[in-house]
């Protein structure tokens, strides 16, 4: 019997702590908003002058980084097959190397000359070295130093795209600049 009645209170208080939690709480009647009385605005103080320049926001790669020069003055020019002169706008992208290379007077720069995978190895090594060469000689007849500039020829050997394709051959074909040393960050 005592354990009915125990069973009796447990299912009762049970019970009400459900219907405790299942309640919903009783209607609110509409309340007036009042509007707050205005708040009266402290005396205004002059704002100080700044007296530096203003501060200036940085947007973009930092200016003298590997990013800087690879984004906003560009890294590679491209040749057509069997060529390794310089045309114009391969000379548009020089110029913004000679003029980068300018301002940043430490930094040394490697040529790499890339082909497409046509040819013979070492046709390609040797193509890729009179590109290489194209592109330190151009740099040098503006004005760069060529103790600045090393070159290399990679030939067919570091394609930028894979594939056996007209349009991945012309990738292929290139000159890339690349910072060795002295470029920030």
């Amino acid at each position: 019997m005592k354990s009915i009645s125990i069973y009796s209170v447990c299912i009762a208080g049970i019970t009400l702590a459900l219907g405790a939690c299942a309640s919903k709480p009783p209607p609110q009647e509409d309340v007036a908003v009042s509007t707050p009385p205005p708040v009266q605005e402290p005396m205004s103080r002059p704002t100080p002058t700044p007296t530096g320049p203003p501060p200036t926001q940085t947007v973009g790669p930092p200016p003298g980084s590997v990013q800087e020069f690879v984004v906003n003055v560009g890294d590679r020019v491209y040749f057509d097959t069997d060529r390794y002169n310089i045309d114009g706008e391969d000379m548009a992208v020089l110029d913004r190397q000679v003029a980068w290379l300018r301002t940043y007077p430490n930094v040394t720069v490697m040529v790499a000359g890339n082909c497409d995978e046509r040819g013979t190895r070492e046709y390609n090594l040797a193509l890729g070295e009179r590109r290489a060469n194209s592109v330190k000689d151009y740099l040098v007849s503006q004005g760069i130093s060529p103790t600045r500039i090393e070159t290399i020829s990679y030939g067919k050997e570091r394609p930028i795209d894979g594939r056996s394709t007209p349009e991945a051959w012309a990738a292929n074909r290139n000159s890339h600049t690349q910072i060795i040393d002295g470029a920030v960050g």
